[in-house]
């Protein structure tokens, strides 16, 4: 597995969390910035992590800020993008199985690391079930086309 990872200046200490748990788990990432914690703007370093994943050059990505709400506004502007925004272990599990999301987002100042480090595990071992959400999958799908290119 290959995670694209980012965070802005509100989520810059935890990304440098997730970056050990990621290293630990022996699972390869890209961190795509920031490198500070002086203020940037979060679409920015969304967009770069989405373009990754959606392209296929990387199997998920996930995305840090203040609360996690800009970042995943931000990815969910790219097709192809799942990003689901988490601050607890039932939903890291369920968006996994249930939306096959394909980005995560936090809220550095909404949870604690350790709560985020669990969160993060958990959604990167939780495999798809398919079946019925396939289906619910294939229509957000079909939505998307429906709306590219819409303004």
């Amino acid at each position: 597995m290959k995670v694209a990872l980012a965070a802005d200046h509100g989520g810059f200490k935890l990304k440098q969390e997730i970056k050990s748990l990621l290293e630990s788990m022996n699972i390869s990432y890209e961190d795509f910035g920031c490198e500070c914690e002086t203020s940037v703007d979060y679409p920015d370093y969304a967009l770069p992590v989405a373009e990754k994943v959606a392209s296929g050059e990387f199997d998920r990505g996930i995305l840090v800020c203040g609360t996690g709400i800009g970042m995943s506004i931000a990815a969910n502007k790219v097709r192809g993008i799942r990003c689901a925004l988490v601050h607890d272990t039932f939903s890291a599990k369920a968006t996994r199985e249930h939306n096959d999301s394909n980005v995560l987002a936090m809220g550095e100042r909404v949870i604690g690391p350790g709560l985020a480090l669990d969160i993060v595990k958990i959604w990167l071992e939780t495999e798809f079930l398919g079946g019925r959400h396939e289906r619910r999958v294939d229509k957000i799908k079909e939505i998307e086309a429906k709306h590219a290119g819409v303004k």
